[in-house]
């Protein structure tokens, strides 16, 4: 006889009464028991009476034979309790029971396949890989009973807060201040003038800026025809003349010119001392030849 009940504590596995022989049929006058609520899903067969979770526990480390096991019973009775006390039975139960009773049916399966009558040693060595493999599934799912116990503990321990729902004390609360306390319709027109108003377009001041454009080219043309017959000199003498800066610099620019040219003779009696300058070229140059100098931009 099968019998298919709740307990409500965690279940052992034990024995069937004696009288019941294994072969017999186990369907013959089963009958679904008194469902305890929140309680683990317990069956009884003929190899095994207890949780379902532990029934797969065993048969998982062979302390149970899984051929002992009818399956089509425990269902059928399942089933019948499922339909005759539907509210009894809650989701985590009936999730617990799919779940192992799924497990127990791919192992059962798996011992009924036909197969040769002597095993090799590598294909007994799959058959325990294969029951490892659903020994770390049964312990996959205890891990996640478990944390899902911790969550519901979780819940739990939140469920006795409670929110504070009033607001601050009149003390503690922070009030934006007035920006336009004190502020006249006149002051805020005034402002509202000032900001729409035109800008006024920015002027750059470019009075200190050198508009007149002085060349190193033309300067060498000029002094190539001015140094032949005044013999030597400063460059202060040879610049006295000139008011603006850059026109002094050009000068200089061009006299280096000249001297790479080999057209004048630079130099200077001591450190910090006048710049001498002495024409050394031809007494008529070509001014023409001169033309292709560097042409530095003043």
């Amino acid at each position: 006889m099968t019998v298919v009940e709740h307990v409500t504590g965690p279940g052992v596995g034990h024995a069937a009464e004696p009288g019941v022989e294994p072969g017999a049929d186990p369907s013959e006058g089963a009958a679904a028991g008194q469902p305890a609520p929140g309680g683990a899903y317990a069956v009884a067969t003929p190899a095994f009476e207890g949780p379902i979770d532990l029934l797969v526990h065993l048969v998982s480390t062979h302390e149970v034979d899984v051929l002992e096991v009818p399956l089509a019973p425990v269902v059928d009775a399942f089933l019948a309790t499922l339909v005759e006390h539907p509210e009894q039975i809650s989701l985590d139960v009936h999730s617990q029971f799919l779940l192992m009773a799924s497990i127990l049916v791919e192992i059962k399966s798996q011992r009924l396949l036909p197969g040769p009558d002597e095993a090799e040693e590598d294909e007994e060595l799959d058959g325990w890989e294969t029951r490892d493999l659903l020994l770390a599934r049964l312990l996959e799912c205890k891990a996640y009973a478990a944390a899902a116990d911790a969550f519901v503990s979780l819940s739990e321990q939140a469920a006795r807060s409670v929110a504070r729902e009033a607001g601050l004390d009149e003390g503690f609360v922070v009030h934006a201040p007035d920006l336009l306390a004190g502020v006249r319709p006149e002051q805020l027109s005034e402002a509202y003038l000032r900001a729409t108003a035109a800008r006024p377009v920015p002027q750059v001041d470019l009075s200190h800026v050198t508009v007149d454009t002085v060349t190193v080219s033309e300067t060498v043309q000029r002094l190539a025809r001015a140094l032949p017959g005044r013999g030597p000199l400063t460059f202060g003498e040879l610049t006295a003349h000139l008011g603006v800066r850059i026109e002094v610099i050009v000068h200089f620019l061009a006299l280096l010119e000249l001297c790479k040219l080999g057209k004048v003779s630079l130099g200077q009696a001591e450190r910090f001392g006048e710049l001498r300058v002495e024409w050394v070229g031809e007494e008529h140059p070509m001014v023409d030849a001169l033309v292709g100098a560097d042409d530095y931009d003043g």
